[in-house]
């Protein structure tokens, strides 16, 4: 039988289900992971797919779309207001050393630099802007990026897969507890990147 907790995160999870907005939020939020908020979309894909096994692959094609298209926005971003806003925007992102290194590493190893940081949680800002400023591949770019998050999220489904009902059921248990916790980090971060 559910416990209060557990009747809860499947409520919202059904209702998240049936939303015709679902897909559209979805996209949205994986621009918005990949262009300004550095907390990893997979707090929502995770329990999604594990409560919705049929629409596994869509969701997480649907995030990929959204993050692709952050991507290029960024990539072109970096590409022509690095110089009017580059500050601002690196010191958004990440600051100034992190920047510069990255640079240095898209020079001497662009693709195998843009694909470590798409698989890895580690926000993709810097690597856009780098990309576009240095004048990097766009197409070169696009498919690093392509590749690394098509691998991240289509691996999430896998590892949902296998990891199956225990994984929903300790995320039923913890979802409040989740939830609080990503919400303080934005909060937090939002404080600290526009406020501070």
């Amino acid at each position: 039988m559910l416990n209060a907790k557990e009747l809860s995160a499947q409520t919202w999870l059904e209702r998240l289900d049936k939303s015709a907005f679902a897909l559209p939020l979805l996209f949205a939020l994986s621009m918005a992971e990949t262009l300004i908020i550095p907390i990893p979309i997979e707090a929502i894909l995770i329990p999604w797919m594990l409560s919705q096994s049929r629409r596994r692959w869509t969701i997480a094609t649907v995030a990929l779309a959204g993050n692709i298209t952050a991507a290029a926005l960024g990539y072109w971003l970096g590409a022509l207001a690095m110089e009017q806003w580059g500050d601002s925007l690196i010191e958004l992102f990440g600051g100034m050393q992190a920047y510069d290194s990255f640079a240095e590493q898209i020079r001497s190893d662009g693709f195998m630099s843009i694909v470590a940081v798409g698989i890895t949680p580690t926000p993709l800002q810097i690597a856009m802007l780098a990309a576009g400023a240095t004048g990097y591949s766009f197409l070169l770019f696009l498919l690093a990026v392509t590749l690394s998050r098509a691998l991240r999220y289509y691996g999430l489904v896998l590892l949902v897969h296998l990891a199956g009902d225990a994984a929903l059921r300790l995320w039923k248990r913890y979802s409040r507890q989740l939830g609080a916790a990503l919400l303080a980090v934005a909060g937090a971060w939002l404080l600290f990147a526009f406020v501070i």
